[in-house]
């Protein structure tokens, strides 16, 4: 309804912030209030409102107003090693390799979620990679372009490693020019459009047999030579009528819900009315799990993952990756420059990068990365994600460069097998001590 100044009221106000309340999340709400508390302030300097601002919020009035009243739960995070069995999970759960790489780069860069699905081959380079740009989801779920939050366009220093990973994803995957931006972006969705799905109902009937035929005849039950054949040749009938159309990039919650939670938590996350959380079924081979989906998936799974790190999200990467580069001792100037912060501070005006920060940071990430691949490959040599078990192969011929002279003459000339298992040992004894 239409307002004038006068009857804006602070119950007025308060009503209309708890309306607020039930449609957006909390941080929004408030910074609408602040906004609105904001005009009203200029309108009671220029003589168009009397009396006091009533989108102000009231203060404790006589109690002590503490912090406790605007706390929020910690937020999750994990270390190198915690986001490489997640990003090595997303990629078993996309059956890709581009998710993989995603999350590397996102803890590694400590890019915003939009800048990392808005990257574009072009910003991609020998040693840096360039935010110039983000994919901003808005309410419907459609992706626009834009500038990066707060205008924080800035070059993040990358390392050997970490270019060779992305850049050979990019030989990989190709990236072509999407259809609604029109620029050849990084990374792309594996999420298929509802309508192009295919359920167990539409194979079964199709093949003219039962639900509980189809999820034997895709998975381990034992079921009629015939009927199996009729319900391959139903899935190829239908997968021809219905060819898979992707999303072209993916949405903040379809990647959590679908991709992220599931990897890090070990559970899928209740959809509302599609089902209440369940818990991610995988056969026990090739480590880390062979992921079971379907309605009989618990019958045919050997086990479940446990949790990673219960609670994290995709931004908790980017905590992630602050929390490391702490760990580096890595100076706060250069940590707001990766991460695309302003302090307007006086100190910071007297701090400023130098060549031999960027040098030491390089060094220090990579040392993070060796240590989190060598804690990987002692718990199993290889990875069913192509990507993870050519590094860890690698790694494994080539464990510590500072060492390599050392355990060299101990590898040279042995066996495949033997080689691997004397290096996944040499990595067992360094971790260990």
């Amino acid at each position: 309804a239409d307002l004038r100044l006068t009857d804006l009221t602070r119950p007025v106000v308060d009503a209309w912030v708890q309306a607020e309340s039930q449609l957006y999340a909390a941080s929004s709400v408030a910074t609408y209030r602040r906004v609105l508390a904001l005009i009203l302030d200029d309108a009671i300097e220029e003589g168009l409102l009397e009396g006091s601002n009533p989108a102000r919020p009231r203060r404790g009035r006589g109690r002590r107003a503490g912090r406790s009243a605007a706390r929020t739960a910690e937020k999750v995070i994990t270390g190198a090693l915690g986001a490489l069995l997640v990003a090595e999970r997303a990629a078993i759960l996309s059956g890709r390799d581009d998710e993989f790489v995603m999350v590397v780069l996102k803890v590694f860069t400590q890019m915003r979620w939009g800048e990392l699905v808005g990257l574009e081959e072009t910003y991609v380079r020998d040693e840096t990679f360039r935010v110039e740009a983000q994919l901003y989801e808005l309410d419907d779920g459609t992706l626009t372009w834009g500038p990066p939050k707060d205008d924080s366009y800035r070059t993040i220093d990358s390392t050997d490693w970490l270019t060779r990973l992305v850049r050979a994803h990019i030989k990989r995957t190709r990236p072509m020019p999407c259809q609604c931006h029109g620029r050849r972006f990084v990374f792309t969705s594996s999420y298929l459009l509802p309508e192009a799905r295919i359920t167990r109902a539409d194979i079964a009937s199709e093949a003219g047999v039962g639900v509980s035929t189809v999820s034997r005849a895709l998975g381990k039950g034992g079921v009629a030579a015939e009927s199996r054949e009729r319900v391959h040749e139903a899935v190829a009938a239908l997968r021809r009528a219905r060819p898979a159309e992707h999303v072209p990039h993916w949405g903040r919650d379809e990647f959590r819900h679908s991709i992220f939670t599931p990897a890090a938590s070990g559970w899928y996350p209740s959809r509302g009315a599609q089902g209440p959380a369940r818990p991610v079924c995988v056969r026990a081979e090739p480590w880390p799990g062979q992921v079971v989906r379907g309605r009989h998936s618990a019958a045919q799974a050997d086990a479940c993952w446990a949790p990673i790190a219960k609670g994290l999200t995709p931004h908790g990467l980017r905590h992630t990756g602050k929390s490391i580069l702490e760990e580096l001792g890595t100076p706060k100037v250069l940590v707001d420059e990766r991460m695309g912060h302003i302090d307007g501070s006086t100190p910071a005006i007297y701090s400023h990068v130098t060549d031999g920060m960027r040098v030491r940071l390089r060094q220090g990430l990579t040392d993070v990365w060796h240590q989190a691949l060598a804690a990987r490959a002692a718990m199993c040599p290889w990875s069913p994600v192509r990507v993870l078990d050519g590094l860890l192969t690698e790694h494994l011929a080539n464990p510590q460069p500072k060492i390599i002279s050392q355990i060299s003459p101990l590898l040279a000339g042995l066996p495949e097998s033997e080689r691997r298992q004397m290096a996944s040992d040499l990595l067992e004894l360094l971790i260990t001590g």
